[in-house]
């Protein structure tokens, strides 16, 4: 924030001690012509009237040296004569009345960009957090910005941390981490509030990153993983609950048809079957009652014959 300010405060110097080039020239010029003429007048005028031609063009070119500014496409210049403000000049080229009048703040009219932070601040739910926000904002009336706070530069970069932390501490840490959209346009809403008096408007806010500590990272991630792990036994347990449901449904066709039941246990035991290696156990009961047993060998006796060539 100390270095933020300190270029504020450098920017603002050198736009107070702006001297366009041309006034420069323009006093070269008047020098010259100064010098120039006392070395052509010298033996033909007196001292005391040379001195009056070095003066006098000298004291030209010092007025224009000090009487003309030129002020940016994006710049507007607070005047203030003895001391009251007078109006605003720019931009481009100015005169102002030396030792009267000043130019003690120099506006600029462009969208300005302030990165803002909330170190270690505290949710509702008491998490230290750091967030990293962007603010994008401009002067709308530079009148206000220099007559109605110091340093407006400085002042909305601490109304939008002051801003960012009262919002943190209002609302829960999950709040913060699936809300940065609501929470973008509330603080927009805040900061504009609090700077549109200074004749500064803000445009967006947007939030860049937010960092919880490490410890509590690792947690949340147990806890997803865990929540996940959840989840997919409850969809297991409704899969065989519907898997049931299937089997209860089809077993109504097998209830009062033996012979549907003996042609679904002969094509079960042929599918097991004519896989080669494959091995099923059957119930006993179940070779007793629909005579398995002749299927099974029937079924070997038919893999055995088999040509070769099929194999």
């Amino acid at each position: 924030m100390s270095t933020q300010f300190l270029k504020s405060f450098v920017q603002n110097k050198k736009e107070d001690q702006h001297i366009p080039a041309i006034a420069g020239t323009l006093f070269g010029i008047f020098l010259v012509i100064a010098v120039f003429g006392a070395i052509i007048g010298d033996g033909k005028y007196s001292d005391a009237i040379l001195g009056v031609w070095v003066l006098g063009w000298t004291l030209v070119g010092s007025y224009f040296l000090f009487a003309l500014k030129v002020a940016s496409q994006w710049q507007k210049v607070v005047l203030l004569r003895l001391g009251k403000f007078v109006g605003l000049k720019g931009p481009g080229l100015f005169w102002i009345i030396p030792v009267v009048d000043t130019t003690p703040s120099w506006i600029d009219h462009r969208v300005m960009v302030t990165p803002f932070a909330a170190q270690k601040t505290l949710t509702k739910d008491t998490v230290p957090v750091d967030v990293d926000a962007v603010l994008f904002w401009v002067v709308w009336d530079a009148e206000k910005a220099a007559l109605e706070v110091e340093d407006y530069r400085a002042a909305v970069d601490w109304a939008a941390q002051t801003a960012l932390r009262d919002i943190i501490g209002k609302k829960m840490l999950a709040d913060i981490l699936v809300g940065r959209s609501s929470i973008d346009k509330e603080l927009q809403a805040v900061i504009d509030e609090r700077t549109t008096p200074w004749g500064v408007t803000v445009q967006s806010v947007e939030i860049r990153d937010i960092v919880i500590p490490q410890d509590l990272e690792d947690a949340m991630s147990r806890q997803a993983q865990a929540e996940r792990e959840r989840q997919a036994r409850v969809i297991l347990g409704e899969s065989e609950k519907q898997i049931a449901a299937s089997f209860s449904e089809a077993s109504q066709a097998y209830i009062n048809n033996p012979t549907a039941l003996h042609l679904r246990a002969m094509n079960m035991l042929f599918e097991g079957l004519k896989e080669k290696g494959a091995l099923v156990i059957v119930p006993s009961s179940a070779v007793d009652t629909m005579n398995l047993g002749g299927l099974s060998g029937m079924v070997s006796l038919a893999q055995n014959n088999l040509p070769k060539n099929d194999k």
